[in-house]
C-alpha cells in the first residue's frame, strides 16, 4: 500500500486526535504526573435506563409508573436503601461486596437536553445546556496541564472515531484492536523521506501514529494475560484495552463504549442484554487490572447522554429522560451509595427527573481527588467533588 492509500484509509478524525495539543508538551518527572493514576470512561451510548439498572424495588410509585417493563422485586439484587441492582448485573455483586463498586444516583444538569446529539455535547464537554465550548473536558485538562513526554499517548479510545471529551486538544489514539494499530504505523513509517510545508505536517503526524504503535503494540517481556473476555463487542474492546495496558505502554485515559441503550420499544429483553455484557465486560476488566496490577490504581467511570423517562411508553419501552444513574469502579474506589435519588413522586412537567447531583461533580472528583488537579479552571466553575474515592 502505498502513501496516499494509507492516508485515505485514516479518517480525519483519527489524524486530528493524533496532532499535539495546542500548548508546548511539558516533561514532567517520572514521580510528578497526576496521570499515572489510570482513568477508563465507558460510555453506554443512547441513554441507559437508569431506573431498570439499580432499581427503586420498594417504591411503589416505580411499579405504578412501569406496569409491564419493572424489574420484579423478587428479582432485584438488593444494595440497600431500597434499590437493588438488575439481576443481568450480577457479575458486578462480587465488586459491590468487595465495596470496590459505587452507585452515584441523579446525575445530571439544569434545563436539560433531550437530543442524543446536543446532550452528550453538554456531557463530553462539561458545559451549561445553553453553552457551546469546542474543547472537551479531558482536553482542557491535557492542555492545562500536559502528559509527560514518555507517554505513548493522552488517551486511547477503542472502536470509536468520535472523540468525545478529547475534542479539540491533546495527543489520542482510536483504534479497533493494537495490531491493526500498529499495521497502519508500519504503512506510514514506510514513506519516510523529508518534505515541507503541508507534507511536512503530514509526516510529523505520521512520527506520532509511528510512536504511538510502537509504545502501544509491543508487548511487555514475557507478559501474556491469563483473563478471560467475553465473546461480546464489549468483551472485545476490553480486551483491546487491557492489551493496550499489558504493552507496558503509559497513557492518561482509555474510553470504551456499549452502544443500544435507546431503548424506545421492546426495552426488556435488549435492556437485559445489554446490562449482562457490561457486567461481563467490567468483570473481566477487573480481573485483567488486578492481572497486570493496575487495579488499585484505576479508576473506572460509566456516563451517558441522558436517562430515560420514568413512565414506560406504549411500545414496551422507555423515551429520552433525564437525571441517570453511574458506576464507579476501582481498588481505590470507597464502594456504597452516593447521591440522592430522584424522588419519583416530584416529577417535573414533562413527567421526568429532577436531578440531584450536578454531572460536573464527577468530573470535579475525577480531576482533583483522582489526579489532585485543580478543577475550575476546566470546568469553568467550583464544583464539589463526591466522596466515593480513596
Amino acid at each position: 500500500m502505498k502513501r496516499r492509500d494509507f492516508l485515505g484509509g485514516i479518517s480525519a478524525a483519527g489524524l486530528l486526535g493524533l496532532m499535539p495539543g495546542l500548548l508546548p508538551a511539558v516533561a514532567l518527572a517520572a514521580g510528578a504526573s497526576p496521570y499515572r493514576r489510570l482513568l477508563i470512561l465507558v460510555e453506554l451510548k443512547g441513554g441507559n435506563d437508569g431506573l431498570n439498572t439499580v432499581v427503586p424495588y420498594t417504591d411503589p410509585n416505580y411499579y405504578a409508573l412501569r406496569p409491564r417493563i419493572a424489574i420484579p422485586a423478587g428479582e432485584v439484587l438488593p444494595l440497600g436503601e431500597g434499590h437493588g441492582l438488575h439481576p443481568a448485573l450480577q457479575p458486578l455483586l462480587p465488586l459491590w461486596q468487595a465495596r470496590e463498586l459505587a452507585v452515584i444516583h441523579g446525575l445530571g444538569y439544569p434545563k436539560p437536553n433531550l437530543s442524543h446529539f446536543r446532550s452528550i455535547e453538554i456531557w463530553d464537554t462539561a458545559s451549561r445546556s445553553d453553552e457551546y465550548l469546542q474543547q472537551g473536558w479531558l482536553a482542557r485538562s491535557f492542555l492545562g496541564r500536559p502528559l509527560p513526554a514518555g507517554f505513548a499517548a493522552d488517551a486511547v479510545v477503542v472502536g470509536s472515531q468520535d472523540m468525545g471529551p478529547f475534542s479539540g486538544g491533546g495527543r489520542v489514539v482510536a483504534l479497533s484492536n493494537p495490531e491493526q494499530f500498529a499495521c497502519l504505523a508500519r504503512l506510514a513509517q514506510e514513506g519516510g523521506g523529508r518534505g515541507s510545508g503541508a507534507l511536512a505536517h503530514i509526516r510529523r503526524v505520521e512520527s506520532d501514529i509511528v510512536s504511538a504503535a510502537t509504545k502501544l503494540s509491543a508487548p511487555a517481556s514475557g507478559f501474556a494475560l491469563r483473563s478471560e473476555f467475553p465473546q461480546s463487542g464489549f468483551g472485545t474492546a476490553v480486551r483491546t484495552a487491557c492489551q493496550v495496558l499489558g504493552s507496558g505502554a503509559e497513557v492518561a485515559v482509555l474510553r470504551l463504549s456499549l452502544a443500544g441503550f435507546d431503548t424506545h420499544q421492546n426495552q426488556p429483553g435488549v435492556h437485559a442484554r445489554l446490562l449482562g455484557q457490561l457486567a461481563e465486560g467490567l468483570a473481566a476488566l477487573r480481573s485483567a487490572l488486578i492481572e497486570l496490577t493496575l487495579w488499585d490504581r484505576t479508576l473506572v467511570l460509566s456516563y451517558a447522554e441522558f436517562g430515560r423517562r420514568p413512565r414506560e411508553n406504549q411500545s414496551n419501552g422507555t423515551d429520552h429522560g433525564t437525571a441517570n444513574v453511574h458506576f464507579a469502579l476501582g481498588g481505590a474506589v470507597r464502594g456504597g451509595l452516593y447521591g440522592e435519588a430522584p424522588d419519583l413522586a416530584r416529577l417535573d412537567a414533562d413527567g421526568n427527573l429532577a436531578h440531584t447531583v450536578d454531572f460536573r461533580r464527577l468530573y470535579a472528583t475525577v480531576l482533583e481527588r483522582w489526579w489532585g488537579m485543580e478543577s475550575a479552571s476546566v470546568l469553568g466553575a467550583r464544583f464539589e467533588p463526591l466522596a466515593f474515592v480513596v
